[in-house]
């Protein structure tokens, strides 16, 4: 029994990470839904929100300004969600060149901002940026230009993260991972979730906006139940620094799964396959089934210790799981060898995994976030 118990839990585990990608490329092969994107230049709505970021704010919005997009199709909202610094004061003198400042007085976080700006919002189409996120000059087109097609109900940009060294960190090779599986989503079907940085939808799938409850997250299953599909774009970049204190990723880590295990068990009807289809298998595979991965581990960990002297097999199998662990937990508090890009991977498998642990206790404690502060970049 305790063999079985490792070799379900490590294959669940490479499921997770290969096996769900895998099948989506096999269900692409037969089923390619391509988008059909072309030049389209709708009335527009963009939504900025921002908590006391007099540091980033100004940068941002000559980032904006600097988009090519028609200036008589697009109005620019730059959502203040109660800051007590100088973000609204330094957002007021653009509003000479077309920036209009929703000043919400009472923080109650970035949804909430978010769902007071969509009110006063005008066109089909809003997307919705935060203030450390940079977009090159056609990512707006870029973006807007998948609503060409009406099956799409809201697009994702494709994160890039940026070192100030100029290396590589784990979380860029995470990123990157999973840009590759948001492609593989959009090829078949949808993906199951967005870039929060940087995303656009259709208006009527944002009618019912939660201050409360993960936007970007959300926003995907309102365009599912109004049956519309989600799609990712290569070619719509947010760029943004990696955070300066490292203490402060894991934080943000655990909190964004803990706001999106919220947003998931207020959903559980998209698991309903006889009425979602292939995407409730999706939903599953990409956010449950990966957010268990660290239960799954564990148990393949503990299992594998009572296996040890059962066979060479599982001895070599615990070593090398407990060197890969032993690297990870090492890099975590040394600098030494850390010019090896291999070493940042452990590290950073474990750092994901951990938040996620972590996650899942507060959710479990009923433990909820809606405000927070933005990491420093």
């Amino acid at each position: 029994m305790m063999e079985q118990i490792f070799v379900s839990s490590i294959i669940l585990i490479f499921y997770s990470y290969f096996g769900y990608p895998l099948s989506l490329y096999i269900i692409g092969i037969f089923e390619n839904k391509k988008i059909n994107n072309m030049e389209y230049l709708p009335y527009i709505t963009m939504i900025i929100t921002a908590y006391n970021e007099e540091i980033k704010i100004e940068n941002k919005i000559k980032n904006t300004l600097a988009i090519q997009y028609p200036k008589n199709m697009i109005k620019i909202i730059i959502a203040s969600d109660g800051s007590n610094d100088r973000t609204v004061e330094i957002a007021k003198t653009y509003e000479k060149d077309g920036i209009e400042v929703l000043i919400i007085e009472k923080r109650a976080g970035k949804e909430n901002a978010q769902k007071e700006a969509v009110k006063i919002a005008k066109g089909d189409i809003l997307v919705f940026t935060d203030v450390a996120t940079m977009l090159e000059p056609i990512g707006l087109v870029q973006i807007v230009s998948n609503f060409a097609d009406s099956s799409v109900g809201c697009v994702s940009s494709e994160d890039r993260l940026i070192q100030k060294d100029g290396k590589v960190s784990g979380e860029g090779s995470y990123i990157r991972y999973e840009m590759w599986l948001r492609r593989l989503e959009s090829r078949c079907n949808s993906v199951v979730g967005l870039s929060g940085s940087f995303f656009a939808a259709r208006k009527i799938v944002c009618e019912d906006f939660s201050g409360n409850m993960q936007s970007d997250f959300r926003t995907v299953l309102n365009s599912i139940k109004k049956g519309l599909r989600c799609v990712s774009d290569p070619n719509a970049i947010g760029c943004y620094l990696d955070v300066k204190e490292k203490s402060q990723e894991f934080e943000r880590k655990v909190r964004t799964v803990l706001r999106g295990l919220t947003v998931f068990f207020n959903h559980l009807e998209f698991l309903n396959v006889f009425r979602y289809g292939l995407f409730s298998y999706q939903y599953f595979c990409h956010k449950l089934l990966r957010w268990l991965v660290p239960v799954f581990l564990c148990v393949a960990f503990t299992s594998n210790f009572f296996l040890v002297f059962r066979s060479p097999v599982y001895f070599i199998i615990f070593v090398v799981q407990f060197i890969f662990y032993g690297l990870a937990v090492w890099s975590c508090y040394t600098n030494r060898l850390y010019y090896l890009n291999i070493l940042k991977i452990p590290k950073y498998f474990l750092t994901v995994n951990g938040s996620i642990f972590v996650a899942w206790w507060r959710y479990i404690r009923r433990q909820r976030v809606v405000l927070w502060t933005p990491s420093e970049r």
